[in-house]
């Protein structure tokens, strides 16, 4: 029978974490549960990074952690230890290899690789039309973006937060493997706000991000000029294989992404608004993000009722709409920020775990004007 009380469409991060939590917890032993996605998941495909204090639950599958963090602006360069925090790094293929190895020891759980092409609700379920099958479902949890969601309207401002990246080998050592380089804007800005990213596996390993915080993606060839461009110009090197490649895109709005559920659909991950919208970090949001929604489903409330909205919220709708409207500045802000404050307090503060005091020496570490006059614009 192709019925399931739960479908999960998409075994990306949120997709995966949630599979997991509903195998673990025997609330849902005698529940039949799907998870479908385009892809087997086999290839690294991509990577997640995050900052965390101590020890965490996906240390059993990092790649790669560092304990110092370089940001370099247009006239300065710092670098600072940045305990008690890690930066962490999961390779995407080892994160789906443990979690789908994870689900093979759930009796009640199955993964099949098929495409959905379209949903059906009723008043009592939700057909899922996928390229080779049908299946019926009580209730939808679906990962699958489309920026339509957001960009139908107007009242937030959508960015994107685009890149391309190199794994490069180069032919002798060139990178300190001890830190990460988390904003490089010493490189031209063309109008926009662009920085490399750069996390070194060792002294000759790396991946090399060009990054944008803007409305529009760029031609392929010239993310990829830029990052050869800034391999010669910053490590002196012409002489590198490339291992691998990446590419992506996250949205970056204070749009309320929970306007698209249904009584029976729900959107979780990116789709749902989990990324957060300033930063576009979106993992350790999903583990927040995860119990909530289970004990909800446990519960039988509606899932609406996923809290996303707070002042941490508002705090990005303001960033967002300055870094839309003066797009080519960016980077002064971000400047600002980190010559302001060591990287400990801005991790707090985009963890939403600071108080208002916290808060406000956060703020007063930005330029004051754009800020102002977004607030203003908002409440009149």
């Amino acid at each position: 029978m192709n019925t399931y009380d739960y479908i999960i469409i998409g075994a990306g991060a949120s997709g995966l974490l949630l599979a997991d939590a509903m195998g673990k917890d025997t609330f849902f032993i005698d529940k039949k549960i799907l998870i479908l996605d385009k892809d087997a998941k086999n290839t690294n495909d991509r990577t997640w990074c995050f900052w965390e204090k101590g020890n965490g639950k996906f240390d059993a599958i990092l790649y790669k952690k560092w304990d110092m963090l370089h940001f370099e602006g247009a006239q300065f360069s710092k670098r600072n230890a940045i305990a008690p925090y890690s930066y962490k790094m999961i390779k995407g293929i080892d994160f789906y290899n443990y979690y789908l190895g994870n689900l093979k020891e759930y009796t009640n759980i199955t993964f099949i690789h098929d495409e959905v092409l379209e949903l059906k609700e009723t008043s009592t379920e939700v057909v899922v039309v996928t390229q080779h099958h049908q299946f019926t479902g009580t209730y939808i949890f679906s990962s699958l973006f489309d920026y339509k969601m957001a960009t139908r309207q107007k009242k937030y401002p959508v960015l994107q937060q685009h890149f391309v990246g190199w794994e490069i080998k180069t032919d002798r050592p060139v990178f300190n493997a001890s830190e990460v380089t988390y904003m490089d804007f010493s490189i031209p800005q063309k109008e926009n706000t662009r920085f490399m990213y750069v996390l070194p596996y060792s002294t000759d390993t790396a991946l090399i991000e060009y990054t944008l915080f803007s409305k529009n993606r760029l031609p392929k060839e010239e993310y990829e000029h830029a990052i050869k461009e800034y391999i010669l110009e910053r490590y002196k090197c012409n002489s590198y294989e490339i291992i691998e490649k990446e590419a992506g895109s996250i949205p970056m709005t204070a749009y309320d992404f929970r306007e698209h559920h249904t009584n029976r659909i729900r959107y979780i991950g990116t789709a749902g608004g989990w990324a957060k919208p300033s930063t576009g970090y979106t993992l350790m949001s999903t583990t927040k993000k995860i119990p909530q929604l289970v004990e909800l489903i446990k519960q039988g409330k509606p899932l609406q009722r996923l809290k996303l909205k707070n002042k941490f919220r508002f705090y990005d709708m303001l960033f967002l709409d300055v870094l839309s409207k003066n797009n080519a500045n960016g980077h002064l802000i971000f400047e600002s920020i980190f010559k302001s404050l060591k990287p400990q307090k801005v991790f707090k503060f985009l963890d939403e775990e600071t108080n208002l005091k916290e808060d406000i020496t956060y703020i007063n570490s930005c330029p004051k004007l754009p800020f102002i006059k977004a607030l203003f614009k908002r409440i009149f």
